[in-house]
């Protein structure tokens, strides 16, 4: 080839290799900005803000996208009511949107599984299953004929079983108490003659205070302290088997999800990893300070219910469950996945995390 062949093939090359080249470089230039909504009234820790919060994972997204991807926040009531996000998103009014898929459960039964299960996993038992059980892909299958993809977002922990007016001595107690409980464990304590109630975070308190729900569970020690449900009820059960953790569910719209190139998307799924478990922690690290606080100095009245009560509450549990399973093909898949995972985690649970907390930690 001579020389001006030569060049001829080389500028070429180096044209169409330019070419190939424009559409990822131009991607790589191409800026999002989107908004997300929160079932979380503004200002509330852990939902809203603080380490591992949806404000917290705003601005995380954005620094590790170097401005690509920007995400406006807006807690309950300042763009969208509290529990209209999954409409929202799904529509596309807005791009993401922040809370418990147990709200949903009016629109998609078998998403209540994806934030806590009575009697069912911890914190590392629900991730494990979601992450590495499966759970993750039949989330993203119940919610693909609405538009949206879901992923975990944050979790509390092992949560109260709540405040109460009166004490809880006996199964009989529940009978007619009218309460604010969300979730499959609503469905249990309905079984046994409890008046559910489903309220947002921030109408909890004066339902509580003016006795138009007679008990109500919100969180734990830290988060119910700030709401000053301690001065509204005394007896605090902290047994905890109706959410032995419980996950912050992220929904993204997914039409704007399929607008964005790999790298973003890999982007939001690690800082929502990141939340995760940075919100976790952030529980963890507060809540023993307030119950300390609330039993110490607020005259508090803190313990487990009766161990009747829990057999009973453990008994009605299974029941409702496999009854919800039989009802609903959706729910059976979702119910047969989790009690299958649930029980392998559980014996191997049995053997570390048990032992070290009833054997070793018990003596620290």
């Amino acid at each position: 080839m001579d020389r001006r062949g030569f060049l001829g093939a080389g500028l070429a090359g180096t044209a169409a290799a330019v070419t190939l080249a424009a559409p990822h470089v131009a991607r790589a230039q191409e800026t999002f900005s989107w908004k997300m909504t929160n079932a979380y009234g503004p200002g509330a820790p852990f939902y809203v803000t603080g380490p591992g919060s949806p404000t917290y994972f705003c601005d995380l997204v954005g620094k590790m996208s170097g401005g690509r991807l920007t995400i406006q926040h807006f807690a309950a009531g300042e763009l969208i009511p509290a529990l209209e996000g999954f409409d929202a998103v799904s529509s596309g009014t807005v791009e993401m949107n922040a809370a418990n898929s147990y709200f949903w459960a009016g629109k998609v039964p078998a998403a209540q599984f994806f934030t806590c299960v009575p009697f069912g996993l911890n914190f590392q038992g629900q991730n494990a299953w979601i992450y590495h059980g499966g759970g993750l892909q039949l989330w993203e299958e119940l919610y693909d004929p609405f538009n949206l993809v879901p992923m975990p977002l944050g979790n509390t922990g092992v949560q109260m079983s709540g405040w109460f007016r009166k004490p809880i001595e006996k199964v009989e107690d529940f009978k007619g108490l009218k309460m604010r409980i969300p979730g499959l464990a609503g469905k249990v304590y309905a079984q046994l003659g409890v008046d559910v109630k489903l309220l947002p975070g921030g109408e909890i308190f004066p339902a509580l205070e003016r006795g138009v729900i007679d008990a109500a569970e919100f969180v734990g020690p830290y988060q119910d302290r700030r709401l000053g449900l301690q001065k509204a009820a005394k007896y605090y059960y902290t047994t905890g088997w109706h959410e032995p953790n419980n996950v912050t569910e992220l929904i993204v719209n997914k039409t704007a999800w399929n607008s964005l190139p790999d790298d973003l998307k890999e982007i939001v799924r690690a800082a929502a990893m990141a939340c995760n478990v940075l919100s976790h922690t952030w529980c963890e690290a507060t809540n023993g300070e307030a119950m300390a606080d609330l039993v110490q100095n607020q005259g508090v009245i803190a313990g487990p219910y009766p161990a009747p009560v829990v057999d009973k509450l453990r008994e009605v549990s299974a029941t409702t469950l496999q009854q919800l399973a039989d009802s609903d093909p959706k729910i059976k898949k979702v119910y047969d996945s989790f009690t299958a995972f649930a029980a392998k985690h559980s014996q191997w649970a049995g053997l570390s995390e048990a032992v070290y907390q009833t054997q070793i930690r018990r003596g620290s």
